[in-house]
C-alpha cells in the first residue's frame, strides 16, 4: 500500500513541485524537437500550460505506471517514463519496514535522442530525475538512494535507460490491518 503513496509523491516531486526543473522534464518528454529546452520558444510554454498537467501526462502515457507498452497505429512517437517497484525485502534493521527497488525506465525515440551540445535526451531526463530524487526522503523512513543505471533497447526505434533507486517503506500494509 505504501507504493501508492510513494508513486504519488515521486510524480509530484518530478512534475509539479520543483519548477523550473519539472518544466524541463516535461519538455524533454512531451516535445520531441531538438530545441525542446529553449526557453525562448513561446509555443512550447503554451503547449505545456495547456497539456502539461500530471493527470494529462498520465492519460497521454508520457508517464506509465502499468508495464504495458502499446502504440496505436497512427500514434505519434513519444518519450515516456515507466515507473515500477520490485525486489521487496524486509528491512535488515527493523522488520516493521520494507525495502524495495524503484525503477524508472526512460524510453525515447532513438531519432530524437540528440538535443544538441552533446546532450542526449534520455540521459538528460535521467539527470533531472536523479537531481530531484536522489538522497531525498519521500514516504517511509530512509533516503531514496541511487543504485545504478543501464541502457535499455526495445527496438531500433525506441531505447533509453533504466535507472534504479533503493527505498525504505513504512509497513503501511501492517498498519491498515489494525
Amino acid at each position: 500500500m505504501s507504493c501508492e503513496k510513494q508513486t504519488e509523491i515521486i510524480l509530484k516531486k518530478l512534475f509539479v513541485e520543483n519548477r523550473p526543473y519539472s518544466d524541463y522534464l516535461k519538455r524533454l518528454l512531451m516535445i520531441n524537437n531538438k530545441d525542446c529546452l529553449d526557453p525562448n520558444v513561446a509555443a512550447y510554454r503554451t503547449f505545456l500550460e495547456q497539456h502539461g498537467s500530471l493527470k494529462e501526462m498520465i492519460d497521454e502515457q508520457y508517464i506509465r505506471i502499468i508495464p504495458k507498452v502499446e502504440r496505436g497505429e497512427h500514434e505519434e512517437k513519444k518519450s515516456y517514463i515507466l515507473l515500477s517497484f520490485t525486489d521487496f525485502t524486509p528491512n535488515a534493521v527493523n522488520n516493521f519496514f520494507k525495502d524495495c527497488t524503484v525503477i524508472f525506465d526512460i524510453v525515447c525515440p532513438t531519432n530524437d535522442w540528440d538535443i544538441g551540445n552533446f546532450q542526449l535526451r534520455p540521459l538528460k531526463i535521467m539527470g533531472y530525475i536523479d537531481g530531484l530524487l536522489d538522497k531525498q526522503r519521500l514516504s517511509g523512513v530512509g533516503e531514496f538512494n541511487f543504485l545504478g543505471a543501464s541502457e535499455c533497447i526495445l527496438d531500433e526505434n525506441l531505447s533509453g535507460y533504466t535507472v534504479m533507486y533503493r527505498s525504505v517503506h513504512f509497513s503501511e500494509d501492517e498498519e491498515k490491518k489494525k
